[in-house]
């Protein structure tokens, strides 16, 4: 679980019980730009869960990742949103090693809670 706190204008903290990540959205907007904004968050729980589920398989076959980089961006287009997720192996990979991580890099939990039907109550 996350509590989010408010601490001035749009600057908030987000923690759990052993951690803590600090929110803004952009000066421009009337925030700070003290932290990642909403979107940005979303995005990088991606790119960390893609990565931390691609190692892990990668250790389990004994494939050693010196580098491994995940872009993500959403973007909206129209009524739709995409989002892309664009992941950098390292070169000493072959197509096939490659070919199988792209495979489980859509396994990650965020991937697959994105892309299901999800329902959220909002409660007081």
């Amino acid at each position: 679980m996350i509590l989010g706190s408010l601490i001035k204008d749009f600057y908030c903290s987000l923690r759990n019980d052993r951690h803590e990540i600090l929110a803004d959205i952009d000066d421009k907007l009337g925030g700070t730009d003290r932290g990642q904004n909403p979107h940005e968050l979303l995005e990088s729980a991606l790119s960390a869960c893609t990565i931390m589920t691609i190692q892990s398989y990668a250790k389990r076959k004994g494939y050693i990742l010196d580098t491994l980089e995940v872009k993500v961006s959403i973007e909206k287009e129209g009524e739709e949103n995409l989002i892309t997720k664009e992941i950098t192996f390292p070169d000493s990979l072959d197509e096939e090693v490659k070919s199988k991580l792209l495979q489980i890099a859509s396994k990650c939990p965020i991937h697959k809670l994105l892309t299901s039907n999800v329902t959220i109550e909002t409660t007081h």
